[in-house]
């Protein structure tokens, strides 16, 4: 990643900090909640997933956040971009880490909510025709979401349902090997479902 992009990302969770450390400063009434959360979806893919959410005490309708997970892609959504399919493409997310923000239109934390994530992922790529060789690249994401959180028992576990559209791009390493080159598309659906509690 040059110094560039990576004083650029520094700002941007520096701003996102301050955000966080400003509304809560400026609380007068009510209280904060924390929110714990994870896709289980990634435990099945290899992976791992783990969130945390805070509502700032004077807020009725914002979350922010903090995430890493990391994952396996299965073979349909590597397929979904026909410069891939059936190529014989293994991708992995070794890690990542993003911020959230959530704004919810009924309370912060229950039904409706809309979303942004910002973060970076870290990529290994093989190929099933090029033996004992792998390539790493890091891309950034920006993805703007949409969701619902059920509280469906009378203690404080939910679920969030959501989806979102991604848009990525490349910041650094290689997506080639021998030639072949992995494309990188801009655009990324995505749908998942996460299992939270709040604290």
């Amino acid at each position: 990643m040059t110094n560039n992009i990576k004083l650029k990302l520094a700002a941007l969770g520096i701003l996102f900090l301050s955000a966080f450390g400003q509304t809560y400063a400026q609380s007068k009434s009510g209280k904060a909640a924390f929110f714990i959360e994870t896709d289980p979806s990634t435990f099945a893919l290899g992976g791992y997933a783990a969130h945390i959410r805070f509502k700032p005490a004077n807020s009725e309708h914002l979350l922010l956040g903090l995430g890493t997970y990391s994952l396996d892609f299965p073979e349909v959504m590597i397929n979904m971009n026909g410069k891939n399919k059936d190529k014989g493409w293994d991708l992995r997310i070794k890690n990542a880490y993003s911020f959230f923000g959530e704004y919810y239109f009924s309370e912060a934390g229950k039904k409706w909510y809309t979303g942004l994530q910002l973060g970076v992922q870290n990529f290994q790529l093989k190929n099933e025709a090029v033996i004992e060789d792998k390539a790493n690249f890091q891309n950034l994401i920006v993805m703007p979401s949409l969701g619902y959180s059920w509280t469906p028992f009378k203690f404080p576990l939910y679920l969030k349902p959501w989806l979102g559209l991604g848009y990525t791009t490349k910041l650094s390493g290689e997506n080639v090997l021998q030639e072949q080159t992995y494309d990188i598309a801009p655009l990324v659906p995505f749908f998942t479902l996460h299992v939270g509690y709040r604290l």
